[in-house]
């Protein structure tokens, strides 16, 4: 075969190769479309109306006074003096209960990688606080734990000679943070024990050997392992609390330093009846959700490039 031939051999293959590849192109967008289209139609819609909204003002208890205000109601959100004090609550609620659930989760998977009877059933049971629904869980601790006359941590107090405490109202952000911990354990449970159950056997027999106790061996060894790990569990944790709102509805109501975003986002449209400003508190929420979520993901994209690179 000539070379003339060969090359337009190679371009015909060229050009059927590019045809197939538009082709399989083609049909993966026609198969994502319908996925996509719907997500926008459920998410960006919504939001757009939202801004609509944000920029009107439009209070239900007047009606008809009703008409376009521009950006006053954001003028007006980020300086009534109610945005920061909930940035700074929902900033310790979250921070709170993500390093407790890590360092509970961090106990609970290390107990459960051991080898023991009964720890299939051990790790079901232990997995249920993060099924149940939060306005359960938080109906769940509001009567049967933090109840005043029949709450079981007053009952443990009355036995023991200690003083009953009024949980919601004295200490409403370590109940709100108590609650939360309690749910999100398992989940950080369920990312370390996955990190335990990935790491090598060798290299832990092979400390054993050398003489390295217990302590060291999980500081030296098992914790630099688990680092992408607890650090996925952070990120994640973190944009999921930070929405939370059941706890604080059900629990608090936004006392003592609870108000977080999303109550706050409830009580103005809901309570104060102002649809303008509640919009605008929602778009202010959802833009700082979106920039912790942003850091959040570029950080845990490096964390998988990391952890892949090695």
């Amino acid at each position: 075969m000539s070379a003339t031939e060969l090359d337009t051999v190679e371009a015909r293959t060229a050009t059927d190769d590019k045809r197939v590849n538009t082709k399989e192109l083609r049909t993966a967008r026609g198969l994502i479309f319908p996925a996509v289209l719907f997500l926008i139609l459920l998410t960006q819609v919504p939001f757009l109306v939202t801004i609509g909204f944000s920029l009107v003002r439009w209070n239900l208890l007047y009606p008809n006074d009703r008409g376009f205000t521009g950006l006053s109601n954001y003028a007006s959100a980020l300086s009534s003096g109610d945005l920061w004090p909930s940035i700074v609550a929902t900033v310790l609620i979250t921070a709170f209960s993500v390093v407790l659930s890590v360092v509970f989760g961090m106990l609970f998977a290390v107990l459960l990688d051991r080898q023991f009877v009964g720890r299939a059933v051990a790790r079901t049971l232990m997995i249920t606080p993060f099924l149940v629904m939060p306005a359960a869980a938080s109906l769940i601790w509001k009567y049967s734990m933090f109840d005043t006359n029949i709450g079981m941590l007053n009952w443990l107090a009355r036995t023991l000679h200690l003083p009953v405490v009024s949980w919601s109202t004295e200490h409403p952000l370590m109940t709100v943070v108590i609650v939360l911990t309690w749910q999100f354990t398992p989940f950080m449970m369920l990312i370390l024990l996955a990190g335990l159950q990935g790491q090598d056997k060798g290299i832990l027999e092979a400390a054993q050997v050398d003489g390295a106790g217990t302590w060291r061996t999980f500081t030296w060894i098992t914790l630099p392992h688990l680092r992408m790990y607890i650090e996925i569990g952070v990120l994640l944790g973190s944009v999921i609390i930070i929405q939370v709102f059941d706890p604080v509805a059900i629990l608090t109501k936004g006392t003592g330093g609870t108000k977080t975003l999303a109550y706050l986002l409830y009580e103005r449209a809901f309570i104060g009846l102002d649809v303008g400003q509640a919009a605008a508190y929602g778009v202010v929420t959802v833009v700082l959700t979106l920039i912790v979520a942003t850091v959040a993901l570029r950080t845990l994209f490096k964390v998988f490039m990391a952890g892949g690179s090695r």
